[in-house]
């Protein structure tokens, strides 16, 4: 097959690649543990910092105390601290956590919102959050743009923006809307186990092929 010579060849070679090497829905791409989006969310502002991992670790015991927005919104920032403390910076993520619940009963009625217009104004909450919750749990269109993103999407040669937006902007253009979610989440997990940032294995990456980085 030809290699492709326009960002968006690369980004629609790039999709079926790796379609084949992580299939599945974008909540089977996900690694975050959950089971509707208010827990998605939660974990998603855990996850900043940390390994998802980790953060599987918490979320059952987080869930089990504060099982709604409503709970969670009238908990005890001390006794939330003790429970995320092990995914670190925990008392700023106990203050998104709170606030985000808090945002929820007041301004949405206790449910998690849908429009990015909304998201963006939830305390704790981005567009790269927003799109994680989006795309894996609301069956919405959605992009997320994490260190692995922009850092395969540059090496790719998908952009050469390095502000999170505007690649997001980019490749939103380079993507339909029903797989921007899946081709975020594959990137993701490309990102961890193969295109590393150190010490990538481009021998063993089946986009080597076309990528303008590939050492192979």
């Amino acid at each position: 097959m030809a290699r492709p010579r326009t960002p968006a060849g690369r980004a629609r070679r790039t999709q079926e690649l790796l379609a084949a090497e992580y299939p599945g829905s974008a909540h089977d791409l996900c690694e975050l543990d959950h089971e509707n989006p208010f827990q998605l969310l939660a974990a998603t502002i855990l996850s900043a910092q940390s390994t998802d991992a980790r953060v599987n670790m918490v979320t059952p015991v987080l869930f089990a105390r504060y099982p709604t927005p409503e709970d969670l919104a009238h908990a005890a920032p001390e006794d939330v601290e003790e429970i995320v403390r092990s995914t670190g910076f925990y008392r700023n993520k106990t203050k998104s956590l709170i606030g985000m619940a808090n945002a929820l009963v007041d301004r949405f009625g206790g449910e998690v919102p849908k429009a990015m217009a909304d998201w963006v104004t939830v305390p704790g909450v981005g567009r790269k959050t927003a799109n994680v919750v989006r795309s894996v749990a609301q069956d919405l269109p959605g992009l997320p743009v994490d260190t692995h993103v922009l850092r395969l999407s540059r090496r790719l040669g998908l952009t050469t923006q390095t502000d999170p937006v505007k690649v997001e902007t980019e490749l939103n253009q380079m993507v339909p809307a029903a797989e921007r979610g899946r081709f975020s989440l594959r990137l993701i997990l490309h990102g961890r186990r193969v295109c590393t940032a150190r010490k990538p294995a481009c021998g063993a990456c089946v986009l080597a092929e076309f990528c303008p980085s590939s050492q192979v």
